[in-house]
């Protein structure tokens, strides 16, 4: 974690054969210098109360802290963790570093595995194609900046040399994901080759680790409650828990799905295409200008995208669902890069509902309950000023739709049909409703 450590533990950037740089340390350092040869017992009692300190001023992360099985190792520099919540620990470490830092060192592993770096790396990896040892060192500085820009302070000492978005120059309160796409590895971040969390940060098994069939890992199952706890025990008194570690438990009670994933590349690719948020401006005049003398012509711009989320607000659509509906419209929100003030949402059932803008999802009034015609959200949504340069419907596709194209992209997100088809229409018990239009891209959420 440290500079410090580095040097405690003699150790020098190099390559495993895992293909992850990691630290070489100098033949023997942990011989004791009264008892020469020998190798220096793991201070158990010195790791616990440091433990016991984290667990005092965090008591929120206690459940996990005191979920991860301890593991002797000479081989990592400081401390790290695998994917199946065992803790690895250097004996030269313990002993030369205090107690406070140690308990701060407790926290930050614990970190990587509630936040589910692992997980999270090999989703960005396989996304993004992301390969090689120096990738997987980036993706474990970048998850070190998520948990470092408020891990510290109220009881627990920051360690010299500690990776933060400060010290990258990266803004604070962002993901790992975020941070990936905001700075590469430069010769001055030599000092950080030696970061080696272990296979619980960026997703890639160390030589020194246990593996899946190694005693006292934790299953899927216990993992998950181990996290579940953690969530409750943060949203049961926020006022204790930093900003980061809030957001973390809003959603770990609704973990990433993949159809969220389908759904803000999908927003992405709509905002992104040609004639979504561009327009003319005359405080750039365009070069064309110079072939018309005494003209002065505007040249086109990019500008931030504006989203309208139309929620199906009517009584087909069931409370979860538009619970869910909710959550969509947070992943749409980071789709668009976080700015909340560029999306509005209209809840629609027979009849559209005022267009309220973004500020808290949960502040929202899902006003609703009678039959389904999302045409008039629609046309609500295009009436607002400015015009939405995508129109995002939440629906279960009970509905008629507009008969012509509206002037910008649509995506629509069709959450599962699990109802009778004769509860669709009483009338008619064969009555089916119509697939969304060719024009619409369609996104099936939940499955």
């Amino acid at each position: 974690m440290t500079r410090d450590a580095q040097r405690a533990t003699g150790a020098t950037g190099a390559t495993g054969a895992t293909g992850v740089p990691k630290p070489q340390a100098a033949p023997q350092p942990w011989a004791v210098p009264n008892a020469p040869g020998a190798p220096q017992a793991l201070d158990l009692d010195k790791l616990f109360a440091a433990r016991l300190h984290a667990a005092r001023v965090r008591p929120y992360l206690a459940t996990a802290l005191f979920a991860l099985h301890t593991v002797e190792s000479r081989r990592v520099p400081t401390m790290a963790v695998d994917r199946y919540w065992r803790c690895y620990v250097s004996p030269v470490f313990v002993d030369r570093t205090p107690v406070e830092e140690l308990a701060g060192v407790w926290v930050h592993e614990v970190s990587h595995l509630l936040r589910d770096h692992h997980g999270r790396s090999d989703r960005v990896a396989r996304e993004r194609g992301l390969t090689g040892p120096g990738e997987r060192l980036r993706m474990n500085i970048a998850a070190d900046c998520e948990i470092n820009d408020d891990v510290f302070g109220d009881g627990l000492i920051r360690p010299e040399g500690a990776v933060d978005p400060a010290s990258l120059g990266l803004p604070e309160g962002e993901l790992m994901e975020d941070y990936l796409r905001q700075f590469r590895l430069e010769p001055r971040m030599g000092d950080a080759a030696w970061l080696d969390c272990g296979s619980g940060a960026d997703g890639v098994e160390r030589e020194w680790e246990l593996g899946p069939d190694g005693a006292h890992g934790l299953s899927e199952q216990e993992r998950d409650a181990v996290r579940f706890r953690v969530a409750q025990g943060i949203t049961g008194r926020p006022g204790n828990a930093p900003e980061g570690w809030r957001r973390w438990a809003e959603e770990a009670f609704h973990p990433p799905q993949p159809w969220r994933e389908l759904l803000g590349a999908a927003v992405r690719s709509a905002v992104s295409g040609s004639g979504a948020g561009e327009d003319y401006t005359y405080g750039r005049p365009s070069r064309r200008s110079a072939g018309v003398p005494g003209a002065v012509l505007p040249s086109l711009r990019r500008r931030p995208p504006r989203v309208s989320v139309v929620i199906d607000t009517s009584g087909s659509v069931s409370d979860a669902e538009l619970g869910s509906a909710l959550l969509e419209v947070a992943a749409i929100s980071r789709a668009v890069g976080g700015r909340r003030d560029l999306i509005s949402v209209v809840p629609c059932d027979a009849a559209a509902r005022i267009a309220h803008p973004l500020c808290r999802a949960e502040g929202i009034p899902l006003v609703g309950g009678g039959g389904t015609d999302l045409r008039a959200g629609f046309s609500r949504a295009l009436k607002a000023g400015p015009r939405p340069d995508v129109v995002v419907v939440l629906t279960d596709g009970q509905t008629p739709w507009p008969a012509t194209r509206p002037p910008c992209r649509t995506v629509v997100g069709l959450f599962p049909r699990h109802r009778v088809r004769s509860s669709w229409n009483e009338d008619d018990p064969d009555y089916e409703p119509d697939a969304p239009p060719a024009w619409a891209r369609v996104v099936d959420i939940g499955s």
